[in-house]
């Protein structure tokens, strides 16, 4: 929340501590009886950007480790996705008699070939990083040691760019998912004519013409 709703803030790295794991899923002992409990209150299981939480500023996943289960579903739900060498993929709830439930039934096969989806959904079994690179499923595959220095490099150049402008392509892109593509044509023609009325526009192109970087305020 205090990211959406912080103007200074441009962009997040979502990433694990440590080496060993980016997020290995809910605490079975504790994070499941929790959910089963918490099942008819909705309010008490949604709020993040798994689930609930709709957040328009770029959001940038360094897959340090295991991304198994709610760990994958969290770096489905940020927009760019780079993995370290030693990093893995998957969605094993279906060994506990269960499947995923913050958006990964529903996001993976959006994000790669459905009959890949289908079997990590269906047998649970885990994918490497290269694999997951292969499939499209994250943008880069580094060494270790340039996981954070790489992501943090993306997310300087991307704060370097109109914010208002990143914000409406990333509206118009998770949006348009749902519509209609006519629905969603409308939506991109919306959102552009916002923009051609921002000083960032403005900035751009003067920029442009003068050769220069631009300094985007974000309006």
């Amino acid at each position: 929340m205090d990211f959406r709703d912080d103007d200074r803030l441009l962009c997040a790295i979502v990433t694990g501590a440590g080496e060993r794991a980016f997020c290995a899923g809910a605490d079975i002992r504790e994070m499941l009886p929790f959910i089963k409990e918490n099942r008819e209150r909705p309010e008490a299981l949604t709020g993040t950007i798994m689930r609930g939480l709709e957040v328009w500023k770029p959001i940038i996943a360094a897959v340090n480790g295991l991304a198994l289960g709610g760990g994958l579903e969290l770096a489905l739900a940020c927009d760019l996705k780079i993995a370290s060498e030693r990093a893995s993929f998957g969605q094993p709830e279906i060994k506990l008699g269960l499947i995923p439930g913050w958006g990964g039934t529903q996001r993976l096969p959006r994000a790669i070939p459905i009959a890949r989806a289908a079997e990590m959904l269906l047998t649970g079994e885990p994918i490497d990083a290269q694999e997951a690179y292969r499939l499209g499923l994250v943008n880069r595959v580094v060494p270790p040691a340039e996981l954070m220095p790489t992501a943090i490099q993306w997310a300087e150049n991307l704060c370097a760019l109109g914010p208002v402008a990143l914000r409406a392509a990333k509206q118009a892109m998770a949006r348009g998912l749902d519509m209609e593509l006519s629905d969603g044509l409308a939506l991109e023609q919306r959102l552009f004519g916002e923009l051609l009325d921002t000083e960032d526009f403005e900035e751009g192109s003067r920029a442009f013409s003068e050769r220069r970087k631009p300094d985007f305020k974000g309006r």
